[in-house]
Formats: structure tokens, sequence, C-alpha cells
């Protein structure tokens, strides 16, 4: 029997990139999202988050996480309200919490378990970003607090901070045309927008057996964009 991994936001640009490579890798993707083919459930809700765990749950253990949906809501500090702050906040931040204490008695059980946090290199800073800053610097925290409190159990959690990466959700918040996206890509020292497969390589070691003894970290793969 093949080795499940839940992935949230599993069905479109780095969640799909995510579950194709755990295809590849020999895992059985497990994914919940809002469309496409998944167990279908709007995240930012804790109720439709318990029930589509629930049917996650009903084939047995889960031992490997991704918890990779995500929302940007672009503001400045000006304009950012705070229904969009606390929808970033429920849909970035309380369901990888959730979801993360729904999978770790099985992964108790078993004593092994792998969780990767799908953070941004903008939980560093990035303008227009209050709320999606926040709740990715967030994650972060919530990964070094999640590897001391599970490390003994043979669990490990991690990070992955995204730069920019090609998918719908950058093109929406960065137009393709635009003079500031321009200028992401020229700031980047590798001189291009990263792939969904660029982070999905990352996810991959994060979620590999053989990768017990990394725990706690962040890797940014964000071409560069992170140094200096």
């Amino acid at each position: 029997m093949m080795e499940r991994v839940l992935i949230t936001g599993g069905t479109a640009g780095i969640g799909a990139a995510c579950a194709t490579r755990c295809r590849a890798d020999g895992y059985e993707p497990v994914l919940i999202d809002r469309e496409g083919e998944a167990i279908q459930a709007d995240l930012s809700d804790p109720a439709q988050t318990a029930d589509a765990l629930e049917k996650a749950l009903a084939g047995g253990p889960i031992t490997r996480l991704v918890n990779n949906v995500g929302a940007v809501v672009p503001a400045s500090i000006e304009e950012q309200t705070l229904a969009e702050f606390d929808y970033a906040m429920a849909l970035n931040l309380r369901c990888a919490m959730q979801c993360f204490q729904a999978l770790l008695p099985g992964m108790k059980a078993a004593g092994f378990g792998r969780v990767v946090n799908m953070s941004s290199r903008a939980a560093l800073g990035k303008e227009l970003r209050t709320a999606y800053a926040a709740t990715k610097a967030g994650l972060i925290g919530m990964t070094r607090t999640w590897a001391l409190e599970v490390g003994a159990h043979g669990i490990t959690v991690n990070a992955v901070g995204p730069g920019p990466i090609r998918t719908e959700l950058f093109d929406r918040a960065n137009p393709p045309d635009s003079p500031r996206t321009q200028q992401i890509v020229e700031s980047v020292p590798v001189r291009r927008v990263g792939t969904p497969d660029d982070v999905a390589h990352a996810v991959s070691y994060m979620l590999d057996s053989r990768s017990g003894f990394v725990t706690g970290q962040v890797l940014y793969v964000c071409g560069g964009l992170t140094v200096g």
C-alpha cells in the first residue's frame, strides 16, 4: 500500500506541482481544495476543514503533510481590511494548525512524520503584503515550535519559502506587464521567476524519510532573492 501525503490547495499552482512530484516519488497524494479532483472544502472555514480532514483520514493515518493552501490579499496598510486580514489568518495559518492537529496522533503512533509548511519570502517583508507577510511569518514561528515539540516522535517539521513563482496566484498579484513585476524579475540573482516544480523539488526533499535530521528549518526557494 502506497504511503499517503495530504496536500492542502493541491489542485493548482505549487500544490499541483507538489502532488505530481509526490506521485513520482511513490506517494499517494490526498488533496483538499475548493475545486478540481480533490476532497472539496473551503479551508478558510474550520467546520469544512474538519469535515474534509475526517474524510481524508477515513482511509487510515497519514504521516506526511504539506500545508500549501494560501491567499495573498494584496493591499497597502491603509487599504488592508480587517475582513481580508481575518481571511488570510484563517486560510494561511489556522488551517495549517488544524491539519497538523488532525494528523498528529497517527504520526505519533507510527513514530514517523513529515510536515512541510509553505511559507514565503514575503515573511521577511514585502510592500502591499501586510496580511500575507504576517501569516507566512507566523507559519515559520509555528514550524520552529512544532519541530521542538514533536521531534522526539520521529516527526520533522520544516518550511519552504518560495520567492516569485510563476503561478496564476502570482500573476494576479503581479501582472506580467507591470513595471513592479519587471523590477522583481530583474532583482532575482538568477534572473528569472521560479516555477512550481522548483518548489516541489524542495518539498520532496523535506518529505523524504532520509531527511530525518533536518527539522525546524526554512528553505528559501527564491533564486537568491533573500541574499544581501
